[in-house]
Parts: C-alpha cells; structure tokens; sequence
C-alpha cells in the first residue's frame, strides 16, 4: 500500500516538475527560425495543418536537421494554444529563458574587444517595453541587459515575439538586486548613467565612449531614489511638446543610438 502511495506521489512530483520545465512558447514564423537558428533547445514545434508553404518548409527543415518533434494540429487548436495575436500557424514549446550571470556580459565585452556597453532596466513591466528594447538593444550591438527578478516583466512569448527573436542573441541577466548589481558594475570599472527628466545635461552631451550602463526607469515612475542616487551622472531627453515624457522603449532606443554614433565616430 506505502509502495503504490509513494508511487503516485512521484509521478505527481514529476508531472510538477515537467509542467514547469516547459512553461514557455514561442510564436511566429519569423520568431521560430530565429529560435531554431540559435540552438536553443526547443521541446516540440505545433504546425497548423495544410501550412506547406514560404517560410514554414525552412521550419520544418531545420526541426527536421536538429531532430525536433514537429506535431501537425489544426488550426483552432494553434489559436487556442496561442498567448500572441499573430502565432502564423506555427508555435514553438521551449524551456523557460536561460538567464546569464553579469560576469557574462562583462565576459563577452572583452571577448569582443569592446567598451562595455550595458542597459539596465529598473522595473519595465510591460512585455511589449520589453521585447522592444531587446530588439533595438540587439541592433545597437549592447553586450547584455540587466532586469530586476521582482515587479518586472520577464522573458516570455510576448517578449520573444516583439523583439523578432532578439531574445536568442541577447545576454539577459535577471538579478535580485539591481542596486547591487550596479555597484559590482562600478568596482569593474563601469560608469552607470541614469536618466532623469529633472537634470541639466543633455544626452548628446555625455561622453559614451566610455565603459558604459545605462540605466532605463520605469513606465511609470522612472528610477527608484536609490537607483538614482547610485548612478554616476544623469542625463535627459529635450523636451519640446506638452507631453514630458517618452515611452521607456523609445527613450532607450534614442540613448542607445547615441551612444553607437559616438562609438562609430570615436573608432
């Protein structure tokens, strides 16, 4: 009686455990090969029936040289599986997001031969936010980001989708801490600038040629006080409309690119 009760209970305990292994999915043809492309591991790929055409035959292609199990459902099921509006008839299931350590980020600026250049998000909690930055992070050559574990979006099937697979080539760390994190940046040598609306330096005027992290506020509230006052400098977007604040993506994104000129100018 003990020996079947204990059996049940571990076949419980490992349906647990296999439930959250594979908790994430990834949507989109564009997002998939992406994913495909990175070597990540993937579990099983949902293909809509009678989707033979363009870009699904490369994803069927490359599930098939990597040996990954390709499921034919229909197409009411894809849509009812999916967490995006636009899943294409094609979702991916994949173990949760492989964070990195920040010695890893550091670890790949020197591998590079580059500055560091680091973004550091101080609780961006819309997915959407998220997935943007990445995107745009990827496109600026920025070695790795840092996120927050608490009151933070994390890497899901939103992110992947909006940041077009970007996720897969970009080192994420997601720290307890990001007040820490930022004072073991700086005993690496890594100037932290914050941006504030309430400073008088302009983001063009800053000297980003310098090992750099940047730190991107909150929708809503911006940077916490003590984020603020650990950063070395501040700088802040010009202001002309009504309006006095920007997205969080769009205001990382016209930092980012700011320092890439400087850096482009600079070399």
């Amino acid at each position: 009686m003990s020996n079947n009760k204990n059996h049940k209970s571990k076949e419980k305990y490992l349906d647990i455990e296999e439930k959250q292994e594979y908790t994430d999915q990834v949507e989109g043809r564009n997002s998939v090969i992406e994913l495909l492309e990175s070597g990540r591991s993937i579990n099983k790929i949902f293909i809509a029936n009678g989707e033979k055409h363009g870009s699904i035959n490369k994803i069927i292609a490359l599930a098939k040289e990597r040996r990954i199990v390709i499921s034919e459902i229909e197409r009411a099921k894809i849509n009812q599986m999916s967490q995006t509006d636009n899943n294409q008839g094609v979702i991916a299931i994949v173990p949760p997001f492989n964070y990195c350590e920040v010695d890893e980020i550091l670890a790949l600026a020197k591998e590079r031969g580059e500055q560091p250049f680091i973004l550091i998000l101080d609780g961006i909690e819309d997915p959407h936010n998220l997935g943007s930055i990445i995107r745009t992070a990827e496109t600026a050559g920025v070695h790795g980001i840092v996120i927050p574990k608490r009151r933070a979006a994390s890497v899901n099937s939103t992110v992947n989708k909006v940041s077009a697979g970007a996720v897969e080539h970009m080192k994420i760390a997601r720290v307890n801490n990001i007040n820490e994190t930022i004072r073991y940046l700086k005993e690496n040598d890594i100037w932290i600038c914050g941006t504030d609306i309430n400073t008088n330096t302009y983001y063009y005027g800053q000297d980003f040629t310098i090992p750099i992290g940047i730190v991107i506020g909150s929708e809503g509230f911006g940077m916490g006080r003590l984020v603020k006052e650990n950063c070395d400098f501040l700088v802040k977007i010009p202001m002309k409309g009504n309006i006095t604040s920007l997205n969080a993506a769009v205001s990382a994104g016209i930092i980012m690119y700011e320092v890439v000129k400087q850096r482009i100018s600079f070399n």
